[in-house]
């Protein structure tokens, strides 16, 4: 039987700590998700915790970049589907959306998350999707598709809208019925950037 090495350990107790956290911030939120219970639940000391995380605030900072990334995989799935790069565009911002319907999202990512950690516009993994945005938006400039407009200012302007209306659905008494008013809107909105038909 081959032995650990110590970066396995530290992995496994990271992966351990991140799994316990994101279970007991979903369920209970995290202002009252224990950290006493979280390592317990973990089988790790609170020294643990903080000799990877720093702290609670750190450990909720890498759950969210866990979910972020599943997210993001997520959405690639739903443009990767699409017909065109157009459709592609709207329909990885309408599967973005959608994860506002789910629990876990609702209260880590949207609710939680800019209460503990602040803007979500500001957090690093936004700039990389609002740059793969300003691309695609730039490509369907050039293919004639969406007006000539500034693909960083387009880019900026229907992520924005996506993230205010995730916030808005997270927080809504009827998410569903939000959605739908959402989606509808989001596509109208968006469709202001296509060349017209001419």
């Amino acid at each position: 039987m081959v032995a650990k090495t110590r970066a396995q350990m530290v992995e496994e107790t990271r992966a351990k700590l991140i799994r316990a956290a994101r279970t007991a911030f979903a369920a209970k939120g995290y202002a009252a998700a224990s950290m006493d219970d979280l390592t317990a639940e973990a089988g790790l000391t609170r020294g643990a915790l903080y000799h990877n995380f720093g702290d609670k605030k750190g450990l909720l900072q890498a759950v969210i970049d866990q979910i972020d990334a599943e997210m993001l995989v997520r959405m690639q799935m739903a443009r990767d589907r699409s017909a065109t790069a157009w459709t592609g565009l709207l329909d990885e911002s309408i599967a973005y959306l959608e994860m506002a319907l789910e629990p876990e999202i609702q209260r880590i990512m949207l609710l939680d998350g800019p209460a503990v950690l602040g803007d979500p516009s500001q957090w690093p993994n936004q700039t990389a999707c609002l740059r793969r945005t300003a691309q695609t938006i730039q490509a369907l400039i050039d293919a004639g598709t969406v007006k000539p407009v500034d693909a960083e200012a387009a880019a900026r302007l229907l992520n924005g809208a996506a993230l205010s209306a995730s916030l808005w659905i997270a927080a809504a008494e009827d998410p569903h019925a939000v959605f739908a008013k959402a989606v509808e809107t989001f596509r109208h909105l968006a469709a202001g950037l296509l060349q017209a038909e001419g």
